[in-house]
């Protein structure tokens, strides 16, 4: 199953900020086990929507430089309340730094004027051609992939 936890970018400060949304829908398969008298976004789900918000400002910012963006820290974080079905989670993510290999920011999630889940995030990025050059052509076609999301993601 891959999970793909933006539906839309909404504002968009380059280098700064970038803040999305993600629509709870009963439809999604791992509500169904969590809970099925009480379905709720995962917590680890809610926290990766701010790791997805962080990695789309750091390629927007970077050009799509590398392929790989991954968590490396996750601290301080919160969980305040539940995302249920029919919610819309509110993403905003504020970078403290985005340098060439890594990035810090500030995230925090809303659903209507409700905090559900904050967390502190360092992000790491680089090319699987970094340690092995033959992965140059998988670096590309994963790039390329992403291109093609941030438009359907990004309007602006």
């Amino acid at each position: 199953m891959k999970f793909i936890l933006i539906d839309k970018i909404t504002e968009l400060e380059p280098g700064r900020q970038l803040s999305a949304v993600k629509s709870v829908s009963l439809a999604e398969e791992y509500l169904g086990d969590h809970f099925p008298a009480f379905p709720v976004l995962p917590g680890v789900l809610l926290l990766e929507g701010l790791i997805e918000s962080a990695s789309w400002l750091v390629r927007q910012q970077q050009d799509f430089a590398n392929s790989m963006v991954l968590l490396e820290i996750a601290r301080n974080v919160k969980y305040k309340s539940f995302a249920a079905p029919g919610m819309q989670v509110q993403y905003t993510v504020t970078s403290s730094d985005i340098e060439d290999n890594t990035s810090s920011f500030k995230g925090v999630g809303v659903c209507g004027d409700k905090p559900i889940v904050e967390a502190k995030l360092t992000l790491r990025h680089f090319n699987l051609a970094d340690e092995n050059p033959k992965l140059a052509h998988i670096d590309g076609t994963i790039i390329e992939n992403l291109k093609q999301r941030w438009n359907l993601l990004y309007s602006g």
